[in-house]
């Protein structure tokens, strides 16, 4: 199991994330849209703030269910969390805050948020 180690841009809030990237999700949603984020789903468990925590910032929006969690100094959304379908605990990781990850290596798949 390989771990990632992730932050927003000025480094405030980090964490460490446990697994394989097997495929990205760009998503099409209005949050989505507008911040770029490649999203790879993975069970809360496998997440661990390591600093930043108690200073992040969560925006919720449409039905609420994910919080979007962003840095409060420089406003990168490095992550968020909701629950699955099946009511697991999720974490979605910004695979573009993980640091070393080739993005060109990575398969993206376009996901119609707008209409879900």
């Amino acid at each position: 199991m390989t771990t990632h180690t992730g932050s927003c841009h000025c480094g405030k809030v980090a964490y460490q994330v446990e697994g394989e990237i097997d495929q990205v999700l760009d998503c099409n949603c209005s949050m989505c849209h507008r911040r770029g984020g490649l999203l790879w789903f993975v069970p809360r468990s496998a997440l661990q703030v390591t600093s930043g925590e108690a200073e992040m910032g969560t925006y919720r929006f449409n039905t609420g269910k994910i919080a979007h969690h962003f840095c409060p100094d420089c406003g990168i959304s490095p992550f968020s969390e909701g629950t699955g379908p099946d009511g697991a605990a999720m974490g979605c990781i910004n695979v573009r805050c993980l640091e070393g990850v080739d993005l060109k290596s990575l398969t993206i798949v376009p996901w119609n948020g707008r209409d879900h």
